[in-house]
């Protein structure tokens, strides 16, 4: 784990097995992003059993295989598709080939658990719909920056118990710091989907669920490139708000302009207004306390005001509830309606966005 990379960053595991040994299968296919170590992670975590690996490029393969002693490398994704024992296939390719990926995925008789963004388009979106409805499998996404974090798991938590009253407006930030050595695809937006859609969809998914709205609007929508000419393909920053079908509101932003000498990838945050109070997450860090982990939570209403350290205190249950709800086809962990919202609110951003740098 990197705290000062987000494409490697996956949180420690806090292991709270729902299955035992040999009840629930997973395999993993597609290691373009380094998100793929959290998602495999945190389903062993709940007590899933990692049996194959594939990745295109052998490389890949053998270095995951290095992190997860006794996984078999496959020949080949039919390899591991063929396997009538793997229950769920984890998958963080490149993120405009994610969808068809998931498509195989569903088409062999298994669950699919992507990274975010789960597609690029509105096509790939309608086509996911179909396989999903045509198949009854799963097409799960990895909205890390709720279901990985403690503070956030635990947001709902207060939120479900009227903390804060009835949520009114969302407000997230999603820095993240660009580095060196990513890969061709992450500059080229046909591939990457741009920021509104690439990171953004964590904020839009949080929108959605913190508001326990079902649908929404975006009503206006921005991206740029400020400071990467060299990149022009890349959208560096990006925000957009939105106002939800129940009334209540969001405004999110992202970019990749974390600066280096800051002790993490990215200081996210997010600020959660409601009738009867508030919620303010610090996800990562403490801003002038080097080497601080992160997980502060911050609650205001008419009880008074608490200061929450939760690291290691909440676990992440999100993983244990997609294993039974793969076992028992049940919606627990999170509706298919609510990853596939996200989804199409985070195109629909990107897709309407205006660019403040002018380019075409």
């Amino acid at each position: 784990m990197s705290r000062t990379d987000g494409s490697t960053y996956a949180p420690h595991p806090v292991p709270a097995p729902v299955v035992g040994p040999g009840e629930f299968t997973i395999a993993a296919i597609g290691l373009d992003h380094g998100h793929i170590h959290g998602q495999v992670g945190g389903l062993i975590g709940a007590g899933a059993e990692l049996a194959w690996v594939y990745d295109p490029d052998p490389r890949k393969s053998e270095a995951f295989a290095a992190r997860h002693p006794g996984v078999r490398i496959a020949r080949s994704e039919d390899e591991v598709l063929d396997d009538p024992a793997v229950h769920l296939v984890a998958g963080a390719a490149v993120t405009s080939e994610r969808c068809a990926l998931g498509i195989r995925v569903m088409e062999a008789g298994k669950d699919y658990f992507t990274d975010k963004a789960p597609l690029t388009t509105l096509e790939q979106l309608a086509a996911a719909k179909d396989a999903v409805a045509r198949t009854g499998r799963k097409y799960a996404v990895y909205y890390s920056e709720r279901l990985h974090v403690e503070t956030a798991v635990f947001a709902s938590q207060l939120i479900a118990q009227g903390a804060i009253g009835r949520v009114l407006q969302v407000i997230g930030t999603g820095p993240h710091r660009l580095g060196t050595g990513r890969p061709d695809w992450f500059f080229d937006k046909e591939r990457y989907g741009g920021i509104l859609c690439d990171i953004g969809s964590h904020q839009i998914e949080q929108i959605l669920h913190y508001t326990g709205a079902s649908d929404g609007e975006v009503v206006r929508s921005q991206v740029a490139n400020y400071h990467h000419p060299e990149h022009p393909g890349l959208d560096d920053f990006g925000d957009a708000m939105l106002v939800m079908d129940n009334g209540a509101t969001g405004y999110f932003r992202c970019d990749w302009f974390t600066p280096d000498g800051l002790q993490t990838w990215g200081d996210g945050r997010s600020i959660i207004l409601g009738t009867e109070g508030f919620i303010e997450q610090r996800k990562y860090m403490q801003l002038g306390e080097p080497q601080s982990t992160g997980g502060h939570l911050y609650l205001a209403n008419g009880q008074g005001e608490t200061a929450f350290h939760l690291t290691g205190e909440v676990g992440y249950p999100y993983f244990g509830e997609l294993v039974l709800d793969c076992l028992n086809r049940t919606e627990n962990a999170m509706t298919q309606q609510h990853a596939f919202k996200a989804a199409e609110l985070s195109v629909k951003a990107q897709a309407h966005a205006v660019d403040l740098t002018g380019r075409d």
